[in-house]
């Protein structure tokens, strides 16, 4: 039996003993469950909204949360309850969205850069090197500045913001990979490179690239919140979680839930997204499974 071979049947155990690990990991179950929680809200928003998220009244302006209006109403009179259901559809896209954009940039790039090395690494390290010398938020805001303010763009801004972590992330794992024994015998045979980096490679760089895709997205919708707070993502009268933070800082003695709500939902699917990401990251690590 060949290396590569043993090699793939011994990963789907390492999987299954991963995600048996998964399993008793109450921290990650916890941060699931949060993240699960709020993608339903999220997917039925239009169902589970108790008012019109875009209808104002200027008879209920600033009511504090009540039996009618669960967490009061803005300052337009605005049920902060549907429009907190429908923001988490946009924080959760932007940050979902945004990375899987990152992915598709960052992880060919790395696979390219580790692999053939020389000159081809030189170059798209020293560009990439270039890119983290600026803080992700402060290139988002400005490629978002750039594109100008809609939700799309400032996913776009963040998905590329995002882009140099996935290349260094993966040209790392690519190196260590690249020199395995089953690697030099799928050159030795001659088998050509795009399908030694699709059929060995990839699939080990895989895990924690999946690890860190989990815990960026928490960035992201960070990111995301930042911007549209900003006046850079979402635009009114759609709502998004940033936005609304916008909106209640002047407010912030007057009606003090027009604050609490859009900033605790940002902190519980962030805490959700980090501690699921911390479950799979010892969940998958090699050297416990």
């Amino acid at each position: 039996m060949t290396l590569a071979s043993q090699t793939e049947i011994v990963a789907p155990r390492r999987r299954f003993r991963g995600l048996r690990k998964l399993a008793r990991n109450r921290g990650a179950l916890f941060g699931g469950a949060i993240v699960l929680f709020f993608v339903v809200l999220a997917v039925f928003a239009p169902l589970i909204a108790t008012h019109d998220p875009f209808a104002s009244s200027f008879t209920n302006v600033r009511k504090p949360p009540s039996a009618e209006f669960w967490l009061g109403t803005d300052e337009i009179g605005r049920d902060i309850f549907s429009r907190l259901l429908y923001g988490a559809r946009a924080s959760l896209m932007a940050g979902v969205v945004s990375v899987a954009i990152a992915l598709l940039i960052g992880v060919p790039l790395g696979l390219v850069a580790g692999y053939f090395g020389h000159l081809i690494d030189g170059t798209i390290s020293r560009f990439i090197e270039a890119l983290l010398a600026i803080p992700s938020l402060i290139l988002a805001i400005a490629l978002a500045a750039t594109l100008g303010p809609s939700l799309m763009n400032a996913t776009l801004a963040i998905g590329v913001a995002a882009t140099p972590i996935f290349v260094r992330l993966t040209r790392g794992q690519v190196l260590a990979i690249k020199t395995e024994d089953y690697v030099e015998g799928a050159r030795a045979i001659g088998l050509p490179h795009v399908l030694i980096i699709l059929r060995y490679i990839l699939p080990n760089v895989l895990s924690p690239v999946v690890v860190q895709a989990t815990i960026t997205i928490a960035t992201a919708i960070i990111a995301e919140a930042s911007l549209s707070f900003l006046g850079l993502g979402q635009q009114p009268p759609n709502p998004s979680w940033g936005s609304m933070l916008n909106t209640a800082k002047n407010f912030m003695t007057q009606a003090p839930w027009l604050s609490i709500f859009p900033g605790g939902a940002i902190f519980l699917v962030v805490m959700g997204f980090n501690l699921l990401g911390d479950g799979l990251r010892d969940a998958l690590d090699p050297r416990d499974n």
